[in-house]
């Protein structure tokens, strides 16, 4: 039966796609995508302490991943609201509940035997949208064009039919015999898949990058869930749009796989240099606080810094680094070094490591 965007498309084929050929272009790329992955994967695996830098980079995913569903929050407001929750806006909740989700998603595959399996991807959307969401068990779902109502693509229906497609999504996911592919172009198809199933009412696109980067740890090919690749689908969101409806309507794979081969390629290039120059400004903020503290220097102080950039003085009594006087005495002299720069916002004043949020916030 012919594709018709009207009608649920209940025929999505099993993967992989039977007639689909690696072309030069395709090679060319993929390995270019292993290389620098593969020297992201050598930078995470030398830190001595990964999750210090890893956890504002995945912060930054986080941010971009909701931004391409139209959340939209500023630094300052996801930044104030990992030091404060009670400040939060919804957006930066919602970003906050991706990254809670990310790391749901992955001790949940790893307490699985590293089996990403579809009540993986429930528990990965359920804390993305903070409910009890599930499988989509009623019909009527279309996607539309939000500004003229057109309707773009009418997914699946209903619950037997998608937990069916998740079934053999599982099976492409976790059975090495289901395909010789590379995992890399694998990883395409299942993001392809998985969005194209749309197995939720809402929280799927969320829920499918995600995926993406559980399924790189489970493949070994990143030891961290690191890679910022949606800083790449925000900067051409037109395209990966464009190109996902080209499986659909015109099973053209090659656009698509090497829109994602190059999303990997330009995101593991920009983790690497984000990595390498966050620990190149920690070696320098150290040296400039130990001249500034003297013998009060404290490396829980320094880890504070790269970990929450904006700090306040309730934070060091919270996280039981030092008392408040002790604290206010820290940051006076942290501030006169030009290492912090202090900002009032409402009633609270907020000490911004201000040089690594310019990082943070450069691609």
């Amino acid at each position: 039966m012919a594709y018709d965007k009207n009608l649920p498309f209940n025929e999505i084929p099993d993967l992989p796609p039977p007639d689909f050929q690696e072309s030069r272009e395709i090679l060319r790329q993929l390995a270019k995508a292993s290389r620098y992955l593969g020297e992201l994967n050598g930078l995470c695996a030398s830190l001595p302490d990964p999750q210090l830098l890893i956890n504002t980079i995945i912060l930054q995913e986080s941010k971009d991943s909701s931004a391409i569903e139209n959340i939209v929050t500023t630094q300052d407001e996801l930044y104030k609201a990992t030091t404060d929750e009670g400040t939060a806006t919804d957006a930066a909740k919602e970003v906050l509940s991706y990254r809670e989700a990310l790391y749901a998603g992955l001790e949940k595959m790893q307490g699985q035997k590293n089996l990403l399996l579809t009540n993986t991807m429930v528990e990965i959307v359920q804390t993305v949208k903070q409910n009890n969401s599930g499988i989509r068990n009623t019909p009527g779902t279309v996607l539309k064009n939000a500004i003229n109502g057109e309707v773009i693509y009418t997914p699946p229906c209903c619950e037997d039919v998608l937990r069916e497609k998740l079934a053999a999504l599982e099976k492409f996911i976790n059975d090495p015999e289901a395909s010789p592919l590379d995992p890399l172009i694998k990883m395409a198809f299942i993001h392809y898949q998985f969005e194209a199933i749309h197995p939720f009412a809402d929280g799927n696109g969320r829920t499918g990058r995600i995926i993406n980067a559980l399924y790189l740890v489970q493949q070994e090919l990143l030891s961290q869930p690191v890679l910022h690749l949606s800083s790449y689908i925000v900067k051409y969101k037109t395209e990966y749009y464009q190109q996902l409806r080209g499986v659909t309507e015109k099973n053209n794979w090659h656009d698509w796989i090497m829109y994602m081969l190059t999303a990997l390629v330009e995101t593991a290039q920009l983790s690497t240099k984000k990595i390498r120059n966050m620990l190149s400004l920690k070696e320098e903020t150290e040296k400039k606080m130990k001249q500034s503290l003297g013998s009060s220097f404290s490396y829980d102080l320094l880890h504070l810094m790269f970990t929450l950039p904006y700090l306040k003085i309730e934070l060091f009594e919270k996280k039981e680094i030092a008392h408040r006087q002790t604290a206010s005495t820290w940051l006076k002299k942290l501030t006169e070094a030009d290492i912090l720069k202090p900002q009032k916002i409402g009633r609270t004043t907020y000490f911004i490591n201000y040089r690594l949020m310019e990082l943070l916030t450069t691609n």
